[in-house]
């Protein structure tokens, strides 16, 4: 293929080690629009023989130089750009996202891969230690002590479908795991497997000019539920990272907690996001403020993990004036194509879930067709939302929920009941100062980033930015999926006890 167009046919094949391989079961893709494409199904042999590659390139990668990894990572961002157009043409068939955002994923992508290059030359992630002896310490002397993060093993990573680029292939969990020094085998999402797949392309491209050993990355595209059970239960498999359904990801969760050796499962499952409106800013720009939540909720169909799907407001009039401007606001929002049928299937039957429970009042209803998705806007009161789970639940899409409470008491016992999330914001002016104090405690036990007056659906990709929080917004609250931070996820410390400086790793010598 000619990387330079846009003129992108996918073979529907699994890359495995260096190896276009096909199977003879196959599946159709269902793009938005364009041409569907046949892809081949992958099988727990398949995984089975990547793991074992992965096993065995780990003992060249994970001891290659950190500028050997750099210039790796460096090389797949570039290969990405060199096929640019054809990206954007295959990815826009088959999730219906905007040329725009596909571009400015891509950016985004090779972003983050070229700042993880920066991050690992620095080699401050390695968090080097060193305790000198103390041979004439009483009543026992001290040994001499060096530690420093080693990578864990090969890395199984799954696509997301929000994410065709980001998230996914070549995305943060790769990214991370190869920055590590981490071969890593990607089981590829269903909903954008001809964007997977040329993606594998750019990668397998770089390691050919690097030089590096095949078996450092490989795809498996499709196949059920038993392919993805078969890598997160594969021996050889040290860690797992996923970005996907709650249901899912506990199921795999749970997989990787039972094995024989258990491993970790960095999964990013759900988050509602919830803001809190407090009264001083709803006073000054509520109209502002309900204009600004409905760009948020409608950007990218509402398919953002970060969606601010939940505003928590005072009764009053001031509240009502936010209400109505979000309603008018998403009222004027157009149909949108979602990522896959099965995700506006969801949306509309969570839409239906939301709008049946007691105490819920439509404020903005619509009718959803087929793969398209309009808004919905719903009120609750404190009292209703405190006795229903239900309402707390993710509804993936362009929905939002207001929650009114009564008093700044009631505010921070609605905000005591949240699960873990991603985010939570706190809309304030200067006035409202003494509650946002009294409600930050309560937020930074339930949140990985917490706002103040903005929206959270843009993530940055930042040595500061953490992407992650507690039980259900992901499964390791000590972990973020987006920041240099998220390397540290496929590292372990090892200590060095009275080694001779030539046998130490090269990165303490």
């Amino acid at each position: 293929m000619d990387g330079t167009t846009a003129n992108f046919t996918p073979h529907g094949k699994h890359l495995i080690a260096g190896e276009w391989i096909a199977t003879e079961e196959t599946f159709r893709s269902e793009p938005a629009h364009g041409e569907a494409h046949d892809f081949s199904v992958g099988t727990p042999a398949l995984v089975d023989r990547a793991c074992q590659a992965a096993e065995d390139a780990f003992w060249t990668y994970g001891y290659t130089t950190r500028e050997a990894r750099a210039a790796f990572l460096e090389r797949i961002a570039d290969e990405i750009e060199a096929r640019a157009e054809a990206i954007t043409q295959i990815g826009t068939e088959e999730t219906g996202l905007p040329t725009a955002r596909l571009q400015g994923e891509r950016g985004r992508t090779t972003g983050q891969l070229r700042l993880f290059a920066s991050h690992i030359r620095a080699g401050d992630y390695l968090d080097r230690r060193h305790d000198e002896a103390l041979p004439d310490r009483q009543p026992v002397p001290r040994p001499e002590l060096f530690m420093i993060q080693r990578p864990i093993g090969p890395v199984a990573v799954f696509g997301a479908s929000n994410f065709p680029l980001a998230f996914s292939t070549a995305g943060g969990d790769t990214a991370a795991a190869l920055a590590a020094g981490c071969p890593v085998v990607v089981k590829g999402h269903g909903a954008h497997p001809g964007t997977g797949e040329i993606v594998a392309e750019a990668i397998n491209a770089a390691i050919e000019a690097c030089g590096m050993p095949a078996g450092v990355f490989s795809l498996v595209q499709g196949g059920n539920r038993t392919v993805g059970q078969a890598l997160v239960q594969h021996p050889l498999i040290k860690a797992v990272g996923f970005t996907g359904s709650l249901g899912g990801g506990r199921a795999l969760f749970d997989l990787c907690a039972q094995r024989p050796e258990p491993i970790p499962f960095f999964g990013e499952l759900g988050s509602v996001n919830p803001m809190f409106m407090l009264p001083e800013a709803i006073a000054a720009r509520g109209a502002d403020l309900g204009k600004g939540w409905a760009g948020s909720l409608t950007m990218g169909a509402g398919q953002f993990c970060t969606n601010p799907g939940i505003a928590v407001v005072i009764e009053g009039p001031e509240s009502d004036a936010f209400v109505e401007a979000a309603r008018a606001a998403l009222s004027e929002s157009g149909a949108q194509v979602m990522l896959t049928g099965g995700i506006a299937a969801a949306y509309s039957s969570g839409a239906a879930r939301i709008g049946g429970q007691a105490g819920v009042k439509d404020l903005l209803t619509s009718m959803c067709d087929r793969r398209e998705a309009k808004p919905f806007l719903f009120k609750v009161s404190a009292a209703d939302w405190l006795g229903n789970h239900a309402l707390s639940e993710e509804v993936f899409g362009p929905l939002g929920l207001v929650v009114v409470v009564q008093d700044a008491a009631e505010m921070a016992k609605v905000a005591r009941s949240f699960d873990g999330q991603l985010t939570t914001t706190l809309h304030m002016d200067e006035g409202d100062a003494a509650l946002a104090a009294d409600l930050l405690p309560i937020l930074e036990r339930k949140a990985g980033r917490i706002l103040a007056n903005g929206f959270p659906t843009g993530v940055e990709v930042t040595d500061t930015m953490v992407h992650g929080g507690p039980y259900p917004a992901s499964t390791n609250f000590g972990a973020t999926s987006v920041g240099t931070l998220s390397i540290r996820r496929f590292l372990r410390p090892v200590c060095y006890q009275n080694l001779p400086v030539g046998l130490l790793p090269r990165d303490l010598q």
